[in-house]
């Protein structure tokens, strides 16, 4: 334990720069306390790397800073720097900058005889002391000696300045111009500098590339790749991107691809947040229409898509997507949506990478369209490719970046084998193809693989409508699986022998309608004639009852009438009669 507090102990303070990924390459930024030598050819990046290492000092981490210039006067770096939003005029009122001139004439030089650095070392100690300076910069070393013929004397007042530079614990950044066979013309990387950083323009198949390379770092590790960079109106941006690993993270979230039949064919409903769809197929498949279904469905989730077309213009997609019901201008003007579009041919395959990759710093998206990706084909091998696009795929894990590629298949390459080569770091893969039969093309989609998904593995035709991609249901038959016109003419006769046994079944619900009508007239007969039978019974009863009481009453009378004539006498019978 105490082993490994010495070695903390002893480990080198480091100086951040505040570009990210030049930090990350040298382990947390340049030896504080000591000179730093930035080595490279006209136009590489020198003088901008110099200034925002001061800027960032000043701004970021409260340390002032000194630029000693002896090639641009203080004007012309400040007018530099403002095309990267830098203001120099700013900083040196607020007295938290410094920029120093020194004009240096090769006559002088000559004229003076021995060569002495003891008045630089003034200047640059009043500047230093004006703004207490803790950061320095001196652009360009070699103009301090470029009239100077004597090697020793050279090599004794560079030893002298970078001497002194650590005697004033400065942290300090030089650059260099680059030699015929050395990394600077004097050779000061050879013996005076703690840490090298070499700036690389060049250009291959009339394609600019820019890289960066720590050539040695004294006392620390660091990257010993080489790094793409950029330069646009941020300044310079770094990304040490061959240094990602697998370390990412796997949410079980899922988002929708904007389709929902293709959702229910993923059975979770949707692809998982963060991975990586490709989408692969000949010309005219699909692909872009299926990747403007799902960068709509992320504005429409209020999440920010950002979109890369390397074929068509950004105005040219927003026309052709309204074709199939897919208006993405609203979601453009709610900035939820942003295209670049260009041509692959435009610079090399790591500045585009870095240019991707900085763009998504930017804007933050949570999806990220590339369409197509095998454009980069054309800028270099298959294998710088798969590289290229193997770094990318990592960065977008780490970020949480769900990623939409599309990817031109040619007819001679296997369907499982992508033209880029990358399939196998793919999540989702989904294979569109156009078959041709009965003198007709018709697209169908394959869902080949989906990572951690239970999914269907039905071939399923699809059509572009008004209303966007639509699924069609899978129709199938003695034959197999029926697409197109075969398709159709299969569901036309199933649905005329379905309507056909839609009127037979009528015409029998009719025909029974009909028996059911004669039953019940019948049944109405014989209900009224029973009805009949009734009242003729009803009748008959009642006569019956009629008859009866009638006879009761005359029984009745003739018994009264009998028991009266017993009760009379003989005489008034007699008078009666």
């Amino acid at each position: 334990m105490a082993a490994g507090v010495a070695a903390r102990q002893a480990e080198l303070e480091k100086c951040p720069t505040g570009l990210q990924g030049l930090d990350e390459i040298t382990g947390g930024g340049l030896p504080r306390g000591r000179p730093t030598l930035v080595c490279g050819d006209a136009g590489s990046g020198k003088t901008i790397l110099a200034m925002q290492f001061l800027v960032n000092g000043i701004t970021r981490y409260g340390e002032p800073g000194v630029f000693v210039a002896f090639e641009e006067n203080a004007q012309d770096l400040a007018t530099n720097m403002a095309s990267m939003g830098i203001d120099l005029q700013q900083l040196c009122a607020e007295n938290r900058l410094a920029i120093d001139w020194v004009r240096i004439e090769p006559g002088e030089i000559e004229e003076a005889g021995e060569y002495d650095l003891a008045g630089l070392f003034v200047r640059i100690e009043c500047a230093l002391q004006r703004v207490h300076g803790r950061r320095i910069a001196l652009d360009s070393i070699e103009a301090l000696f470029s009239s100077l013929k004597d090697q020793n004397l050279l090599r004794s007042e560079l030893r002298r300045l970078f001497s002194w530079l650590k005697e004033q614990q400065l942290t300090a950044l030089i650059t260099g111009e680059r030699g015929d066979g050395r990394l600077t013309r004097n050779g000061l990387e050879e013996y005076v500098a703690d840490c090298v950083i070499a700036l690389d323009h060049q250009l291959e198949n009339q394609v600019s590339m820019r890289h960066l390379r720590v050539v040695k770092y004294r006392g620390s590790a660091h990257g010993g790749n080489e790094y793409p960079f950029l330069i646009d109106r941020r300044g310079i941006s770094v990304f040490p991107i061959t240094s990602v690993g697998l370390d990412c993270p796997a949410p079980s979230e899922r988002i929708s691809t904007g389709v929902p039949r293709l959702d229910a064919m993923l059975r979770g409903g949707g692809v998982y947040r963060g991975s990586t769809i490709l989408v692969s197929g000949a010309a005219g498949t699909g692909k872009t229409s299926l990747a403007a279904h799902f960068v709509r469905a992320a504005c429409e989730r209020g999440e920010r898509a950002l979109y890369f077309a390397f074929e068509e213009s950004r105005e040219q997609i927003i026309r052709n997507m309204r074709s199939i019901g897919i208006d993405l201008a609203p979601w453009m003007e709610r900035d939820l949506l942003r295209f670049h579009a260009s041509r692959p041919s435009l610079c090399g395959l790591e500045t585009h990478l870095a240019g991707i990759l900085g763009k998504v710093e930017e804007f933050r998206p949570r999806v990220i369209v590339l369409d197509p990706m095998t454009d980069f084909v054309a800028v270099g091998s298959h294998q710088e490719v798969k590289s290229m696009l193997t770094r990318l795929i990592d960065f977008l894990k780490m970020e949480q970046v769900t990623a939409f590629f599309t990817s031109l298949t040619l007819a001679e390459h296997a369907v499982e084998q992508s033209e880029a080569g990358i399939s196998s770091l793919i999540d989702c893969w989904l294979l569109l193809r156009s078959l041709e039969q009965n003198g007709e093309r018709t697209r169908v989609l394959y869902l080949l693989k989906s990572r951690g998904t239970a999914h269907s593995a039905q071939i399923r035709e699809f059509l572009l409508t008004d209303a966007g991609v639509d699924l069609v249901d899978v129709c199938v038959s003695e034959a197999g699986v029926l697409t197109g016109s075969a398709r159709r003419e299969y569901e036309a006769r199933q649905a005329e022998a379905a309507l056909g046994r839609k009127e037979d079944v009528e015409r029998k619900r009719l025909r029974l309608e009909r028996r059911r009508q004669e039953i019940e007239e019948q049944i109405g007969g014989l209900r009224r004639q029973l009805e009949d039978e009734e009242r003729e019974v009803t009748a008959s009863i009642q006569n019956i009852v009629h008859t009866n009481e009638r006879a009761r009453a005359n029984r009745e009378a003739m018994t009264i009438s009998r028991e009266g004539g017993a009760l009379c006498s003989p005489g008034e019978e007699r008078s009666q009669a």
